[in-house]
């Protein structure tokens, strides 16, 4: 799901000065594709599987001075000092490497290699918000239903219409490492407080573990979560979700990749009767990413299970988003996401009263530009249109939501 930027910034850094000629210069040929492994798993953070491919590098290329150095660094950043400690002196001996890698192996010498650190990171946002549909009342004020097959139109209260207010938020998260090879646990919560409309604030918290590991040449990264969901001040809604997130599956172009993630979600519902259900997904993801320009489309089947007699029984659907980011002039960064989401019951909503299987389709347009007040805080204003389209007029809704935010990102 993610990793910390501290495990990341090393990967680079270690890519980076294998890749100085000074030092790879004496390297023969590696075996086909194992280093670059070795690489992918200091990317993720899997510093165990790195140590013990780059052994293999070694044992088959003895003059690989880039596998050398990354495997020193990494069994420095594990604690094994001794271990370390006897590679750097194997490098300075054998390579004759250049003042820019002996500065970068002093240092290490210097911080120390007594035990393996776990990085963490943290982030926190504050923000103001105005919201035009607090409550997703209907769009439509009369609902039509059919009664011994004469048309009904019934008018609805002003509470099932559209209420305006405003909001805040204050959300943040923390990840930090577990084990040495990649395992970190992470935490994630949000509040919302309307102005007026109290009955409908929320509250969210999740934790979690995820976890990567290599099934041949495949990076998976499996996620399991759990959470809770407060409306109102009261308790709502609990959910646990497992997931596992495969790729990239196939080598691509430039800065492209591609992953597949299936997920199986459990929701309970505590404040309703028969809305429990069991969730599973299936999408695959396409990203891009270059140095002032990233972007990614997704596409997924749903398949939702009823757990109990819920109206319209069970429903399937598809989902499909869209995102792209990048800099606006010297100051500015914009993004746009585009969501798709289409559900479709498999059976008459309420037979008798409303005896059409329910169709709902759901498209969000989020526009979003950044300001870097500093190296780790931003100002964000996002603007979200949503349209709920229904085919059972009580449900359909449309929203506008406007919101400035402050956010803070440290490591």
């Amino acid at each position: 799901m993610r990793g910390s930027k501290a495990a990341r910034a090393l990967a680079a850094l270690l890519a980076l000065c294998c890749a100085l000629p000074g030092l790879a210069q004496t390297a023969a040929p590696q075996p086909p594709d194992l280093y670059q492994q070795a690489l992918e798993s200091i990317a993720e953070g899997r510093n165990n599987d790195a140590s013990e491919t780059l052994t293999r590098v070694i044992e088959s290329e003895p003059l690989h001075a880039g596998a050398w150095l990354d495997l020193a660094l990494i069994q420095c950043a594990l604690g094994h000092k001794d271990e370390a400690e006897r590679i750097f002196k194997r490098i300075e001996q054998r390579f004759a490497p250049p003042p820019g890698i002996i500065e970068l192996i002093e240092d290490a010498r210097a911080k120390g290699c007594d035990k393996w650190q776990a990085h963490s990171y943290a982030a926190l946002a504050l923000a103001r918000g105005i919201d035009q549909n607090v409550n997703q009342g209907a769009a439509n004020s009369i609902f039509t239903l059919t009664r011994d097959g004469v048309p009904v139109d019934l008018v609805l209260l002003p509470e099932f219409l559209p209420q305006h207010d405003q909001y805040t938020v204050l959300s943040g998260e923390y990840l930090r490492d577990l084990t040495p090879n990649g395992t970190i646990g992470f935490a994630q919560f949000q509040t919302r407080r309307n102005d007026s409309l109290s009955r409908y604030d929320s509250a969210s918290l999740f934790g979690g573990v995820e976890t990567p590991w290599r099934v041949g040449r495949w990076t998976v990264r499996g996620t399991a979560m759990f959470g809770l969901i407060s409306l109102g001040g009261q308790l709502y809604q609990r959910q646990a979700q497992v997931q596992a997130r495969v790729g990239p599956l196939m080598p691509l172009p430039g800065g492209a990749q591609f992953h597949v993630t299936a997920a199986l979600t459990h929701s309970n519902y505590l404040t309703l009767l028969n809305f429990d259900s069991n969730t599973a997904e299936l999408k695959g993801q396409l990203s891009y990413r270059a140095e002032d320009f990233s972007a990614s489309a997704s596409a997924g089947f749903l398949r939702d299970h009823a757990v109990g007699a819920r109206a319209g029984g069970d429903r399937h659907g598809y989902l499909m988003t869209l995102q792209a980011r990048r800099p606006l002039g010297e100051l500015f960064t914009g993004e746009l996401g585009y969501v798709h989401q289409d559900w479709r019951s498999d059976s008459a909503y309420s037979p008798g009263v409303i005896d059409v299987a329910r169709h709902q389709l759901t498209r969000v347009l989020r526009a979003t530009l950044i300001y870097p007040v500093s190296k780790n805080q931003n100002l964000q204003l996002e603007a979200r249109h949503v349209s709920n389209k229904e085919n059972i007029s009580l449900f359909q809704y449309n929203n506008r939501q406007l919101q400035l935010s402050w956010q803070w990102n440290g490591l």
